[in-house]
């Protein structure tokens, strides 16, 4: 009887020519993101390389910025004697809670360099305070 551990050692991967090019196919599950927050404004940032800005999906609402989107890449490469092809897709959605004071009715996003940078202004301080509620009688 052959054990596991000695398979590996009497057949030789079928994919080692591949390994040379250094790739892994993985699942996209969410893009890489970075929230800071300045004097003036929240900025979020999302890495999402391969994805054309018609396929993302902006909403703030509620004070929650949610971006959503579908990333689509394809690799193919071909040899005298080989063939590879790398196809990684996916959707995706990011929400992010903003802070009682973020303004969700200004903001503002750029796409550069697969890279989207979400903006969200501070509210003027008398809008983050809230307003005071009378209390009725009876």
């Amino acid at each position: 009887m052959v054990e596991k551990s000695q398979i590996g050692a009497l057949w030789p991967s079928l994919f080692d020519p591949f390994r040379q090019f250094g790739t892994r196919v993985a699942e996209w599950v969410a893009p890489a993101s970075e929230a800071s927050s300045g004097e003036d404004a929240y900025r979020i940032s999302l890495e999402l390389p391969g994805v054309a800005e018609e396929d993302i999906d902006l909403t703030a609402e509620g004070g929650v910025v949610t971006v959503k989107g579908e990333k689509k890449t394809e690799r193919e490469e071909k040899g005298d004697t080989w063939y590879f092809s790398e196809r990684q897709y996916g959707s995706f959605s990011r929400s992010f809670r903003l802070p009682p004071d973020a303004d969700d009715t200004a903001v503002k996003a750029a796409l550069k360099d697969g890279v989207l940078t979400v903006t969200v202004p501070r509210a003027a301080r008398e809008q983050a305070q809230g307003r005071r509620v009378p209390i009725g009688r009876g």
